[in-house]
């Protein structure tokens, strides 16, 4: 999910592109605004620690772009692409290292793992949301099926 920041920042289409080109497939995109319950229920996790609130404040903030994407160990190269969450840690050439610089505004929000991914797609796409196609660049990315 792009963040609040980053879409009033205008990073949508780069971070996008960054996906796309390192040969991830975007099967579900949307803008929306993150309710207060909506907030609630993608933060559940953290209810009680000292930072609950300030996510949920920023995260409805603003609008958010929501994406699905796919592609071989798609979890674990966008979570390197996307960097350290607190950007001041993240490597440059990392979405959070290229364009963040404070923890609360820092840019884009990945699942940890498919476990965490599977709950925040149910989140926020309904499944005839979701596009199943193959790209033709696929072979050129892959090896093998």
């Amino acid at each position: 999910m792009v963040k609040p920041d980053g879409v009033q920042r205008g990073l949508v289409g780069e971070i996008v592109g960054r996906l796309e080109r390192r040969g991830l497939r975007l099967i579900g995109l949307k803008i929306l605004r993150v309710t207060p319950e909506l907030a609630a229920r993608h933060y559940a996790e953290h209810r009680g620690k000292p930072f609950y609130d300030g996510l949920i404040d920023f995260i409805t903030s603003g609008p958010a772009v929501a994406s699905v994407w796919e592609g071989h160990s798609a979890v674990e190269v966008v979570r390197t692409m996307i960097g350290a969450t607190d950007p001041r840690k993240a490597p440059p050439g990392t979405i959070r290292g290229d364009f963040g610089i404070d923890m609360s505004r820092n840019v884009i929000h990945g699942a940890a793992n498919l476990d965490d991914a599977a709950l925040e797609i149910a989140l926020y796409f309904a499944p005839a949301e979701l596009l199943d196609y193959r790209r033709v660049i696929e072979d050129w990315v892959y090896e093998g099926p």
